[in-house]
């Protein structure tokens, strides 16, 4: 799978900026982002998902006033990508207090936790140390999910599926829409030595032969959940949780007026770094 790296600079160079240029490119297609020293971004999108207009149009349209954005692109040679992100990015992370760690396999003198969890995150998104990941993890650590059908939407690399399997559900069904997702969700589930998580490669649309879920996890962007939650709530069950993430705080009315609409009860949300978690109920 050929991979397309782009380097984005932004004028002011400040955290906001770069948090909500990755929710822009996120809704653009790009699927990973790493930053840069010196404050750029690098963002990449498989070269067969890239649109150059889709791309122009989310800057245009940047939702920050006074901010300039110039970037450079160029196709991604292969790589061992656990060795970049062991180089560049990933350390163990610990959520929840003491509760849950996670890291990867070149990790040493890892934290002791409840919940030791096993990540080789390759291309995907997904290793705890973004704010909606981690949100929504500590949202699964509160919550009681013994005996529970778990649906994972846009899985990742299936760390909430793998989570929600330790924490006692019963069984979990992870979706995503990008093939090297799928494969590396497989390798997470065989590291962690856990059972029940159902991997499918697909969109909402393959819902209609799934199902029903006791709880159900998005953590995708805002326009593919908005689009998305009328075909969650056909496959839950009554009185099933719904935990959304991926949006920024500001989005959280416009998130809690189309669950509303699809018959789900506000039940609150938690917020960090200007990102959100929303919970609803069936």
């Amino acid at each position: 799978m050929k991979y397309l790296e782009f380097i984005f600079t932004a004028e002011p160079p400040s955290q906001t900026v770069r948090d909500v240029l990755c929710a822009v490119l996120a809704d653009a297609g790009f699927e990973s982002f790493v930053e840069q020293d010196g404050g750029s971004l690098a963002a990449y999108i498989q070269a067969g998902a890239y649109r150059e207009d889709a791309l122009e149009t989310a800057l245009a349209d940047f939702p920050l006033p006074d901010v300039r954005i110039a970037y450079t692109a160029c196709e991604v040679e292969d790589k061992d990508w656990n060795e970049e992100w062991e180089k560049n990015f990933f350390q163990p992370i610990v959520i929840g207090g003491n509760r849950c760690v996670v890291h990867s396999t070149f990790h040493q003198d890892v934290p002791q936790a409840e919940y030791d969890i096993v990540i080789n995150p390759q291309m995907a998104f997904g290793t705890g140390h973004h704010e909606t990941t981690s949100l929504m993890m500590g949202a699964l650590l509160e919550d009681d999910l013994s005996g529970r059908h778990v649906l994972d939407m846009g899985c990742g690399t299936s760390i909430l599926a793998i989570l929600a399997r330790m924490r006692g559900a019963a069984r979990c069904t992870a979706v995503d829409i990008d093939e090297w997702c799928v494969r590396n969700s497989q390798e997470n589930i065989a590291l962690n030595g856990v059972d029940g998580i159902d991997v499918r490669l697909g969109d909402a649309s393959v819902l209609k032969d799934l199902g029903p879920f006791d709880a159900v996890i998005a953590n995708i962007n805002r326009n593919i959940l908005l689009q998305d939650m009328p075909l969650y709530g056909e496959r839950m069950t009554p009185g099933a949780s719904l935990y959304l993430s991926g949006f920024y705080t500001d989005d959280v009315p416009l998130i809690r007026e189309a669950g509303e609409r699809c018959g789900f009860t506000f039940l609150g949300c938690k917020e960090k770094n200007r990102w959100a978690m929303v919970k609803m109920r069936k």
